[in-house]
């Protein structure tokens, strides 16, 4: 048996022949570089669970729901770029998680999912959370949310089931998989040993040469280029060479609402965020003058990060790059398709930029004088003059301002989907060291900011985490501060308090003549609650207030939650939203 580690395996006393397949997982998993894992025990799953006994080289974090547990996993595997994981029993505590997995899906993000399943002697006999096919089949559950999902038939075979989840979980556009390993199947011997990542998986870096080409030679023919970078930028890691691309031709660059940290938007070249709470600036830029050349950077250009499909995006010439070739050209033609991984198509596009420039061929010539005028005539924000007010109830502007002031440079920034999302969006600003995470692109899951962001700090723990979230967010996963507080996990929750789902609350204003419905319920306490799980916590009803107590919290070194009573009334950033499903209610998404 090959074992590659750097100390063996425990050898459970059930296991006389050799490791058991819960010990393997669990080696397996820490040679993928995995420090904790996320999971909620149950009857069936305990035989994985106990395998963490005197393992000190893996850490078990129990959420106080599965749904907590996954988007915690997704939040470890946004921040880290390697696989999360979470456990989770049978039944209920599979099916708990599957609003979590499916934003993994459709994030990008390579999340294992291990649950437990009844033992293999009872199947097809009407057992307690049978979730084989005679009850409810979790593994077609998963499916169809999953790039993989499969059940363990034989103990002989786990190694090898296991490596080809995370290789399918780690390859090309990543995402999640799931394995269902029967209860009776975990204590047994499981043969073939473990290997390293290395020797079971690769990683190629892919560009099409050929396009690189074309592509450089459309920016520098182009009078008027533009970039719109989107999330795949900030998974590939590549900012960098976006800085290096837009810094050496000049060209002003947006980011969707998901890739949004992915360029500095203090930058003189920065046109802030397109989209879903979109700058006026990259709405000017973008769609009324257009650009004649649009470099597409890990975006599908789906409806959040095109302001709902606008055509005027697709005027000129389209150059489109993504992980996945099938995105390609889906939602607007394109002139030149790079299939690849972002970080190497740009380094690719530079090394053939820079080789063009040095034998003589020259970009636009005064593009940056040009740029500079464009932006000092057009608005960054669309109400400025909001984010001085000293009006109580505090402006959402205002606060936003004050966040901006506090949270330090290199924060792991997590919003939950709603109405702070569009505030936040629009009037924080990327710092090029932050970082954005959020879900709402194709998925749009409440609750993931609150929970993901403990994955995230428990990733990167020497980073300060803040968690942008509405009390409708927070009612839904706020239980995790309680896990929080159980693991001594210091993330710091700002929580818009309006008593209102306010981001559908706005969006029925503005559809129905002002009528409303399901949206507003009774105030919560947000701080007292907190407080009654054991955070820090503090309310905040007037400006000038929310710097202090950002700060405080962060000091305090311990979970955190700060209730801010927001004006209610101020309608957010979300137009093209609305725009979008007054085309998409009469089936009009041309």
């Amino acid at each position: 048996m090959l074992i590659v580690s750097d100390s063996p395996p425990r050898i459970p006393p059930d296991a006389k022949d050799g490791v058991t397949v819960a010990s393997l997982i669990l080696e397996q998993l820490k040679l993928e570089g995995v420090r904790t894992i996320f999971g909620i025990p149950g009857g069936p799953a305990t035989p994985l669970f106990d395998a963490f006994h005197g393992d000190s080289g893996l850490r078990l974090v129990a959420p106080r729901h599965e749904a907590g547990a996954a988007f915690m996993a997704l939040g470890d595997a946004r921040v880290t770029g390697r696989i999360g994981v979470c456990l989770l029993t049978t039944g209920p505590g599979a099916t708990n998680a599957i609003t979590a997995v499916a934003a993994a899906r459709t994030d990008g993000l390579p999340v294992l999912v291990l649950t437990a399943q009844t033992a293999t002697s009872s199947f097809g006999k009407g057992s307690l959370q049978d979730s084989t096919e005679s009850g409810v089949d979790t593994v077609a559950l998963f499916r169809p949310i999953t790039k993989m999902s499969a059940m363990l038939a034989n103990p002989a075979g786990a190694g090898g089931l296991l490596r080809q989840a995370l290789r399918t979980a780690m390859t090309g556009r990543r995402g999640p998989v799931h394995l269902s390993i029967p209860t009776d199947l975990m204590r047994r011997p499981a043969a073939g040993g473990i290997l390293a990542p290395a020797r079971y998986r690769s990683e190629p870096q892919l560009h099409d040469r050929e396009a690189v080409r074309r592509c450089a030679g459309h920016l520098l023919e182009a009078r008027r280029p533009a970039i719109l970078a989107g999330h795949g930028v900030n998974l590939a890691g590549a900012q960098a060479e976006l800085l290096e691309l837009a810094e050496l031709l000049s060209i002003p660059v947006a980011t969707t609402p998901k890739g949004k940290g992915a360029f500095p938007e203090g930058h003189a070249l920065s046109l802030r965020v397109f989209g879903l709470a979109s700058s006026p600036l990259s709405e000017r830029y973008l769609l009324s003058e257009g650009a004649d050349a649009l470099l597409v950077l890990g975006s599908s250009l789906h409806e959040n990060s095109t302001s709902g499909w606008d055509p005027r995006l697709g005027a000129g010439l389209v150059m489109q790059q993504d992980i996945d070739p099938g995105i390609i050209g889906r939602n607007y033609p394109v002139s030149v398709a790079l299939a690849g991984d972002a970080k190497t198509t740009l380094r690719e596009l530079l090394f053939e930029l820079r080789r063009r420039l040095a034998r003589g061929e020259e970009g636009p010539a005064g593009a940056l004088a040009a740029f500079a005028r464009f932006k000092a005539g057009a608005a960054a924000y669309l109400d400025s003059e909001a984010m001085l007010s000293d009006a109580v109830p505090i402006k959402p502007q205002r606060l936003m301002a004050e966040l901006d002031a506090a949270i330090p440079e290199d924060a792991l920034i997590f919003l939950d989907v709603g109405n702070n999302t569009l505030w936040a969006t629009h009037y924080l600003n990327a710092t090029g060291r932050n970082a954005f995470i959020h879900n709402w692109g194709e998925f749009a899951a409440m609750g993931y900011g609150v929970a993901a962001a403990v994955g995230g700090k428990l990733a990167a723990p020497r980073r300060p985490v803040i968690a942008v979230v509405g009390d409708g967010g927070f009612a839904m996963a706020g239980m995790e501060v309680s896990t929080a507080v159980t693991e001594n996990v210091s993330v710091v929750w700002v929580v818009l308090n309006d008593a209102r789902l306010n981001a559908v609350h706005h969006g029925q204003t503005l559809q129905y003549a002002g009528r409303t419905i399901g949206t507003e319920f009774r105030r919560m306490d947000v701080a007292g609650v907190a407080a009654a799980l054991g955070a820090w916590a503090r309310l905040v009803t007037h400006p000038g207030d929310i710097g202090p107590a950002v700060a405080a919290a962060l000091a305090s070194g311990r979970p955190a939650v700060i209730d801010v009573r927001i004006d209610a009334d101020e309608v957010p950033p979300i137009h093209s939203r609305v725009r979008s499903l007054d085309k998409l209610f009469v089936g009009d998404n041309a």
